[in-house]
C-alpha cells in the first residue's frame, strides 16, 4: 500500500525587495535572480510583470508605506522613475522639432523619498541629463548581450557595487543613423523602422522572454544589470547582519 507523504512547504525566507516604476520587470527578474523576493509598483496595468504587482502612483505608495511603517518589511528599493525629460535619445530629437517640456522629472522627489525610507536604495536612469549620482555604469557588453542599453545607477544607504571595466564594444548599433544605415552585433531596442530590432530580436538581446509588449521592451533594463546589483547588496547586507 502507497504511503501519502505530506509535502513540507518551507517559508521563503529571501529578502523582500520593492520595485518601483516597475514596467515589465526586467530589473525585477534580475534581483529576483540574485535571491530576492519582489514587489512591483507601476502607475499602468503591467499583466506581464513576472512577481506580486501593485497597480498604484509609485511615489504616492513609497510615502503611504513610510508612513505607515510597512516599509520595513523591505530591505531594499530599486525605482527607475520616467527618464524622457533626460533621455539621451529623447532630448536631441525634442530640442530639433520643438518638442519637449511635457515630461515631468521625477528623480528629486523620489531620491526624497527613497532617503526617507533609511534602506539601502538603487535609482536608475539612462545616459542623458538626469540628475543622478552615476555610482555605477552599466552596458550590455560587460555581460555578453547583444544590446549596448548604457545606464547609470546611483546607489544609497551606505553601500556600493565594484565598477565593471567598461569592454571595447564589438562593432555598431545595427539601423540606420544621421541617414547612414551600419550593420552591427548589436540591436538597437528602441523605437520602430530604421533598422531598430524586432521584437524576438530584444527578447533575445536582452534575457527578457516574458513580455512581447514592444513599449515594455524598449524601456526595460535586461536582467544581467540588476542581478549584479543585486548580488551585491545581498553580500552588503550580510556584512551588515554579521
Amino acid at each position: 500500500m502507497t504511503q501519502l507523504v505530506p509535502i513540507r512547504r518551507e517559508a521563503d525566507h529571501r529578502h523582500l525587495l520593492l520595485d518601483l516604476f516597475c514596467c515589465a520587470g526586467g530589473a525585477a527578474m534580475g534581483y529576483h535572480r540574485a535571491g530576492f523576493r519582489v514587489v512591483g509598483v507601476d502607475i499602468a496595468a503591467r499583466p506581464n510583470y513576472p512577481f506580486t504587482f501593485v497597480r498604484a502612483d509609485a511615489l504616492t505608495h513609497l510615502a503611504a508605506l513610510i508612513a505607515s511603517g510597512e516599509i520595513r518589511q523591505y530591505a531594499a528599493v530599486h525605482a527607475s522613475p520616467p527618464c524622457q525629460a533626460g533621455c539621451a535619445l529623447t532630448v536631441g530629437t525634442n530640442e530639433s522639432q520643438g518638442w519637449g517640456g511635457v515630461h515631468e522629472d521625477l528623480v528629486a522627489p523620489t531620491r526624497e523619498l527613497l532617503e526617507a525610507t533609511g534602506l539601502p536604495y538603487v535609482m536608475e536612469q539612462p545616459n542623458g541629463r538626469a540628475k543622478i549620482r552615476k555610482d555605477l555604469r552599466l552596458c550590455g557588453e560587460m555581460f555578453g548581450l547583444d544590446v549596448l542599453r548604457h545606464r547609470n545607477f546611483e546607489l544609497g544607504g551606505g553601500w556600493t557595487v565594484p565598477q565593471p571595466a567598461h569592454r571595447k564594444h564589438r562593432g555598431y548599433v545595427r539601423g540606420y543613423r544621421h541617414g547612414v544605415y551600419r550593420d552591427g552585433p548589436y540591436v538597437a531596442a528602441y523605437g520602430e523602422g530604421g533598422g531598430k530590432a524586432t521584437i524576438p530580436e530584444m527578447q533575445r538581446a536582452m534575457g527578457i522572454t516574458w513580455t512581447d509588449v514592444r513599449q515594455e521592451l524598449t524601456e526595460a533594463i535586461p536582467p544581467a544589470y540588476s542581478e549584479l546589483i543585486g548580488s551585491a547588496l545581498i553580500v552588503s547586507a550580510r556584512a551588515v547582519a554579521a
